[in-house]
């Protein structure tokens, strides 16, 4: 394949991926708490300095641009806006810090708190995984119906008295942290709680998706006028390779 031709088609392939990426930023628009994600890309040496042959910078005419490629896949973890629903269920954290849920045998950490309680008082998920407290058990807001309450720092208040304090943690890097699917994240490299003074929970708020409609249709057009810049290009080469190979078939 001429060397063109393979470059044109690596820029298409990493402007693919840029799409897709995009694409999912914006059906996740409204979900409460997504962090959206960024397709960070690199540019390339030449095939010939990546297997050795030649070293970069001596002029040689191999020494040229290699095309680039998706280098990584990272999550921006800025906080989105918060929005007052008034309802009791809805936590949002103002600052640093995941809610602990737990889903089958592993814990999970997610900064999306439309809970909800169920016909046994236990606070769940959405999804039906447990919302834990600072000792790791599952929280029991209220079996009877009772009133409660909940403070600035995460505890809340059961009508006999009782204190059921949410955990609130932070991984020791973000770095470390990994997409679980479900609006959930991983913490490879373990977890600290956030200090009680430190803490600020919100309740009747849920923090809602950090994606920027604006923004993302902005990338979306510029990636779709890249992609097929690349693929005319592909298309153009391939036909003056093919009129070249007519001509020498005449020759």
């Amino acid at each position: 394949m001429p060397y063109g031709l393979y470059l044109s088609a690596e820029g298409a392939h990493v402007q693919d991926l840029r799409m897709r990426v995009i694409a999912n930023n914006m059906a996740n628009v409204d979900t409460v708490g997504f962090k959206r994600e960024l397709a960070t890309m690199q540019a390339r040496y030449a095939r010939a300095i990546e297997n050795g042959m030649v070293s970069p910078g001596f002029g040689n005419p191999e020494d040229i641009g290699g095309g680039v490629l998706v280098r990584q896949t990272k999550t921006d973890f800025s906080p989105g806006p918060l929005k007052k629903t008034d309802l009791p269920t809805d936590f949002a954290i103002e600052g640093e810090g995941f809610f602990v849920v737990r889903k089958g045998d592993q814990t999970y950490l997610t900064r999306a708190g439309n809970f909800r309680v169920t016909a046994a008082g236990q606070l769940q998920t959405q999804q039906g995984y447990d919302v834990l407290d600072e000792s790791g058990a599952p929280i029991v807001i209220s079996p009877d119906g009772g009133p409660w309450r909940v403070s600035p720092s995460g505890a809340i208040t059961l009508a006999g008295g009782d204190v059921r304090t949410l955990a609130i943690v932070v991984p020791a890097s973000m770095e470390e942290l990994t997409k679980a699917g479900e609006n959930l994240f991983q913490a490879t490299g373990g977890t600290r709680p956030v200090p009680a003074e430190a803490r600020r929970v919100a309740g009747g708020y849920l923090e809602m998706s950090g994606v920027r409609p604006a923004q993302e249709m902005i990338a979306l057009i510029e990636t779709s006028r890249m992609m097929e810049a690349n693929i005319n290009m592909m298309k153009t080469q391939d036909q003056m390779l093919s009129g070249l190979v007519n001509r020498v078939l005449k020759v």
